[in-house]
């Protein structure tokens, strides 16, 4: 063989396989960092409200150490290409969590909610080394993807049976035991989603009778979508649960647009969703009490009443100022029995500032990017659109609570991914990570020599 033939062959030879850095030291290092930064919120509260360190503190620490270290010794294990940033963000943000629960503890003496919080905490983890251990392949999920919508279904509707509580129907209540079957029932949907999508996005978005200049779908393909419509709307009629509705069918539209790429689905959403809440507004009383605060949060004061809920969470962030008040010294127990719920950001944002909320949704903006970037990574449609829609959950809800308590749209009664008091959300969004976990770890193992993301 010639010396040019020689050269030719060496050419297109395979280059030598390229290692994938597994990134798991980058991951422990950021765990050792937050940590820490919760312990010192937890000590910093104690020292603002009783002028000492708070006795527990060591035990906190070891424990949410403890929990960290286990679910990241469970990534290096079985999800050892995985982001090391989406662990890292949950343990930072609930522990946050925590130490504002405990912060709002100390000054409602017969509610302590902190101690039920830290198991839940404790089962969310539990489930997180789970997910990562036994779910080898987010792929086997779409199998499943059937009997996860009827799941969800049964799930959504449950609460129904039982009494309201606050005006709505979203609880499960016995035994001095409660979940919010919605919070499962979101993942669920999630899983359902991706999969019918992955199945039928070139239907969706190639096939049916052009209407103006839109193109519409068969109806056997545009039957789900109606109904899933109708199904938010129901559900939003009989449980009085306008943030459970807005969610899975804002996470339907979103996946749309990701499966067909037209935007014409954003917009045909849009309108669904607002005619179906105008509706409600008008015929369901709670609803359109919430709508009304939204547009006048003053008028209690303005008749002599006080304020509501509304207008001292608008009072909290005002006097949060840029920097806050410091951990401990605000005021945002006047808020009211949902200020460790639903309001839990108002008291965020009076003791942290406008410093500190930037921070924590910089947080969650930076985890729902990660899930948006190993969807982006992933060369088959339901993992792209599994990912995709488990960091638009994360998304939806963070704008639709944090727009809630700001004013910036009515109130919806749903909870602060990781920060807010409730046991169904916190294992909810343990759940939601590690399957992030799983997805971007198998966008990465998939480049065997190539240039990974």
């Amino acid at each position: 063989m010639t010396k040019a033939g020689i050269a030719v062959s060496a050419s297109r030879a395979p280059a030598s396989a390229v290692p994938l850095a597994r990134r798991r030291g980058v991951e422990l290092a950021l765990l050792v960092l937050a940590v820490p930064l919760c312990v010192y919120g937890y000590c910093a509260v104690g020292l603002a409200r009783t002028g000492a360190v708070p006795p527990g503190v060591l035990g906190y620490g070891a424990g949410l150490g403890g929990l960290a270290l286990a679910a990241h010794l469970a990534v290096r294990l079985r999800a050892p290409y995985a982001d090391p940033l989406p662990l890292p963000i949950a343990v930072l943000l609930n522990g946050l969590g925590l130490v504002l629960i405990y912060r709002l503890d100390l000054q409602t003496p017969g509610d302590h909610a902190a101690p039920a919080q830290l198991v839940w905490s404790t089962l969310g983890v539990a489930l997180f080394i789970v997910v990562v251990l036994l779910l080898r392949d987010h792929r086997v999920l779409q199998r499943y993807s059937y009997v996860c919508v009827a799941a969800a279904l049964v799930l959504l509707l449950a609460p129904i049976l039982f009494p309201a509580v606050n005006g709505a129907r979203i609880w499960i209540r016995f035994a001095g035991f409660s979940i919010q079957p919605g919070e499962f029932a979101k993942v669920l949907l999630a899983v359902f989603f991706a999969a019918y999508l992955a199945a039928n996005r070139n239907a969706l978005a190639y096939t049916g009778r052009r209407l103006w200049r839109v193109q519409l779908p068969t109806g056997r393909v545009l039957g789900p979508i109606v109904t899933i419509w109708l199904l938010s709307v129901g559900v939003l009629v009989l449980e009085r649960d306008l943030g459970t509705s807005l969610l899975f069918f804002g996470l339907f539209v979103v996946l749309l647009y990701v499966a067909t790429g037209r935007t014409g689905w954003i917009a045909v959403g849009l309108v669904l969703a607002v005619l179906g809440a105008m509706a409600v507004g008008h015929l369901e009383p709670h609803v359109g009490g919430r709508i009304e605060d939204w547009l006048h949060p003053f008028a209690t004061i303005e008749a002599g009443q006080g304020p509501n809920q509304l207008a001292q969470s608008l009072f909290a962030f005002a006097a949060g100022g840029m920097l806050g008040t410091g951990l401990g010294l605000g005021h945002s127990p006047l808020i009211g029995f949902a200020t460790k719920s639903d309001f839990i950001l108002a008291t965020a944002g009076e003791e942290l500032g406008l410093a500190g909320l930037a921070a924590l949704f910089l947080l969650y903006g930076l985890l729902v990017e990660r899930g948006y970037r190993a969807g982006r990574a992933l060369r088959e449609p339901f993992g792209r659109l599994l990912a995709v829609g488990l960091a638009s959950i994360v998304a939806l809800q963070v704008f639709v609570i944090a727009g809630g308590v700001t004013g910036l749209i009515p109130l919806t009664g749903m909870a602060m991914p990781f920060l807010a008091q409730g046991g169904s959300s916190v294992v909810t969004n343990w759940a939601i990570v590690a399957l992030l976990i799983r997805v971007s770890d198998s966008a990465r193992s998939q480049y065997d020599g190539e240039e990974a993301p």
